[in-house]
């Protein structure tokens, strides 16, 4: 393990992943705002422990907490199988909303001072290797098993392209959604990292964006509302704001008035999450608890980028962050078809758990064996 970390280490000190929370120690000082002092970046690991934590709510949704009457993989509402564990991971795609803030914070950890190009780069071989990789094996997967799924080969080469949403056609598995809200973020920002990060334009950028986000809805223009991502902007826009605040400290009202928009206008969008929610789970979700777990995310990130976390920025979790990404993408499609066909014959608590250790698994295999071999050549290839 010591000298799988070291191995990480070395690759993100090259001008690793983006997402990975790791500041990049040569990039420029910043000019401080006026009566503050930049805090030097910190390598945040407990950050990979609050990926993989999020994950892990996705992951008890699709199996404990996902309700379709019709199609269940246990042949019974999850309600049924687990009513005690259903009814806390019905909240579990709250995950997502966890990701979307820790994307925003570290997207501007680690990428102040690189170039545009740098940017596209780092995103590019961080998303697509092990991206690539799950959409072969989830296609073969799904189409090969008895009675086979009717996935069209266009729709699989379409989601290579991870543009299949836009392009009107089907994900191949059903996590892919939030990669396109993703990437729509990184184009957002991307316009900011060409101009060069400062204080002043990410700031700018941040109340630009909650602002369009607000007012989009009402505007009734497609392209406006696609490119402001209304229901999923604060959330980006509050990992951003936290990452501010632990790089500039807490004297500066604006970020805070900032950040008290950006959970404003979570906490809105989450009326129409929670709705479409309650379908996914055939039941009842409460607002207030959504709120509530929205508001835990929330004070965490902000407590790891104020150092009140550091007690617990084990070295270690980056492994753990090194498991996020594949196993959300290898999770659902796969993990039901298990379930498909295993639920009969074991205990369904036992399936469950053994299905996750199963998958935490094939994740580590897919880092060690796709990830970290791809990334360092597909980088040298398209520098």
């Amino acid at each position: 393990m010591n000298s799988a970390v070291a191995h990480e280490d070395a690759l993100r000190r090259e001008d690793g992943p983006c997402d990975e929370g790791v500041p990049r120690g040569d990039a420029p000082p910043e000019p401080a705002p006026p009566g503050t002092r930049p805090q030097r970046p910190r390598r945040l690991y407990v950050l990979d422990g609050l990926r993989l934590l999020a994950a892990l709510m996705v992951v008890a949704f699709h199996y404990l907490g996902y309700d379709d009457w019709f199609r269940s993989p246990w042949g019974a509402s999850t309600a049924t199988v687990f009513p005690t564990a259903h009814s806390v991971a019905a909240y579990g795609w709250l995950g997502v909303e966890l990701f979307f803030l820790i994307s925003g914070f570290v997207i501007c950890l680690s990428c102040w001072g690189r170039t545009l190009r740098q940017f596209a780069v780092s995103r590019f071989v961080r998303l697509f290797p092990a991206y690539w990789f799950a959409i072969a094996v989830t296609s073969a997967v799904m189409v090969l098993r008895p009675g086979g799924w009717e996935l069209h080969p266009n729709t699989v080469l379409a989601n290579f392209t991870m543009l299949q949403e836009p392009m009107g056609l089907r994900d191949v598995d059903g996590v892919y959604w939030s990669l396109w809200v993703e990437l729509r973020f990184y184009l957002l920002f991307g316009i900011v990292a060409a101009m060069g990060l400062t204080y002043r334009r990410v700031v700018g950028f941040c109340a630009a964006w909650l602002l369009a986000a607000a007012i989009a809805p009402a505007l009734h223009l497609t392209f406006v509302s696609v490119l402001a991502v209304p229901q999923y902007a604060p959330f980006f826009v509050g990992g951003v704001v936290i990452h501010l605040i632990g790089r500039f400290g807490t004297r500066r009202p604006v970020l805070w008035l900032l950040l008290g928009a950006s959970w404003l206008g979570a906490q809105n969008a989450l009326v129409g999450l929670v709705a479409h929610s309650e379908r996914s789970v055939r039941g009842d979700l409460s607002w207030g608890i959504s709120l509530a777990v929205v508001t835990a995310c929330y004070a965490l990130l902000l407590a790891a980028a104020l150092g009140r976390l550091d007690f617990a920025n084990w070295r270690v979790l980056s492994l753990a962050g090194g498991l996020t990404y594949p196993l959300y993408l290898l999770h659902e499609n796969l993990g039901w078809e298990v379930i498909r066909h295993t639920h009969g014959r074991v205990d369904a608590r036992v399936l469950a758990v053994t299905l996750v250790a199963a998958m935490l698994t094939a994740a580590w295999l897919v880092h060690r064996f796709v990830e970290r071999p791809a990334t360092p050549r597909l980088k040298s290839w398209l520098a």
